[in-house]
C-alpha cells in the first residue's frame, strides 16, 4: 500500500508488555482478612453487672458473718439537753423497753416517737454512737401562756398538757377557738411589745367566735389592771391610738379606769371605777 507506513511500538522501559490475549491476574487476599473478625462486645457488656453482682454477694456474706461480732448490746444511753421540766430519769424510764436491744436492731424511730409523747418535750432527736451507746439529744417545750383553763402554749402557738398545771398560773391566759392557738399566740405577742414600754403586761387576751377582741393587762408599775375592747380587725391602729391618748391624757387617771373602749373609729370611751365608799366607824356602845 502505498503512503501506508507500518509504525513500530517500542516498548517502554521498566514495563513489562501484556501479552495479547492474555487476562490479568489478581492478588489474593490473605485468609486473616476473609475470614469474619469474632466480636467480644456482649462479653464486655456482661462482665462489669457480673463483677458488680459478684461484690455484693460478697460483702453481704462478709457482713452477715462479721454481724455477731459487731452488733453489740447497748450498754449507754446518753441524754443531751438542757431540762428544766423533766428529769433525766423520767427519760430512762420512759425508753427502758427499747434498751434491751443491740446496736443494730434498736428502733430509733420508735424511741423517738416514744419520748415526743411526753408532754414537756418538743423535738427529740436519737442516734447511734459506735460500738454501743445512743445519744439522745432533747428540746423541752418553753410555756408562754395558759390557753384556756386545761392545757399550755409554748412561744410557736402549740397547746401541751403537762400535769401540773396549778404551777403556771402566773402564767397569761389566753382563751379563743381551737383552730386560733398560733393566731391568738401572734397577737399576743405582738400586743405585749406593744404595751410593755408603758409598764403594761397582759393578764387576759381572748378572741370570741364571732372575731372580737378582749384585753386586760395586769396589775403592776402603771397601776391596777384595766379592760380594753379593742373589737375586730385593726389590733395595732388601735393600739397606737391608745398610746397615744394614755401618754397626753390618761396617764394620771389610770388608777381610776376600770375599762377603755378602742372599738370607735378616730377615738375611745373611758369606763371609770366606781369610787369606794369610806368605811364608817360604828359608834361605841355604852353599857351601865
Amino acid at each position: 500500500m502505498q503512503g501506508a507506513q507500518l509504525r513500530h511500538q517500542q516498548p517502554v522501559p521498566g514495563r513489562k508488555p501484556v501479552p495479547r490475549g492474555a487476562s490479568r491476574m489478581v492478588a489474593k487476599e490473605p485468609m486473616s482478612v476473609r475470614l469474619p473478625k469474632a466480636n467480644f462486645g456482649f462479653l464486655k457488656a456482661l462482665f462489669w453487672p457480673v463483677l458488680l453482682v459478684a461484690l455484693g454477694f460478697g460483702t453481704y456474706e462478709g457482713a452477715q458473718r462479721l454481724l455477731p461480732y459487731a452488733d453489740r448490746p447497748i450498754t449507754k444511753i446518753n441524754v443531751q439537753g438542757d431540762l428544766s421540766y423533766i428529769s433525766q430519769q423520767a427519760v430512762q424510764q420512759r425508753i427502758a423497753p427499747y434498751v434491751a436491744s443491740s446496736f443494730f436492731t434498736i428502733d430509733l424511730e420508735s424511741m423517738r416517737t416514744e419520748l415526743e409523747k411526753m408532754p414537756w418535750i418538743a423535738h427529740a432527736e436519737v442516734r447511734r454512737v459506735w460500738p454501743d451507746q445512743v445519744v439522745i439529744r432533747l428540746e423541752e417545750q418553753l410555756p408562754v401562756a395558759r390557753w384556756g383553763d386545761e392545757a399550755l402554749l409554748n412561744n410557736q402557738g402549740e397547746a401541751f398538757t403537762p400535769r401540773e398545771l396549778a404551777n403556771y398560773e402566773h402564767l397569761p391566759q389566753l382563751f379563743g377557738p381551737q383552730r386560733a392557738q398560733q393566731q391568738v399566740m401572734q397577737q399576743y405577742q405582738v400586743l405585749s411589745q406593744m404595751l410593755r414600754p408603758m409598764g403594761f403586761s397582759i393578764a387576759r387576751l381572748e378572741l370570741r367566735e364571732r372575731g372580737s377582741w378582749f384585753l386586760t393587762t395586769g396589775a403592776g408599775s402603771a397601776g391596777p389592771g384595766i379592760e380594753l375592747l379593742l373589737g375586730r380587725g385593726y389590733l395595732v391602729e388601735k393600739m397606737r391610738r391608745f398610746i397615744a391618748i394614755y401618754e397626753k391624757t390618761l396617764k394620771e387617771q389610770i388608777t381610776n379606769i376600770a375599762r377603755i373602749d378602742l372599738r370607735y373609729a378616730n377615738g375611745l370611751a373611758v369606763g371609770w371605777r366606781e369610787p369606794v365608799a369610806p368605811t364608817t366607824a360604828q359608834p361605841a356602845v355604852a353599857k351601865n
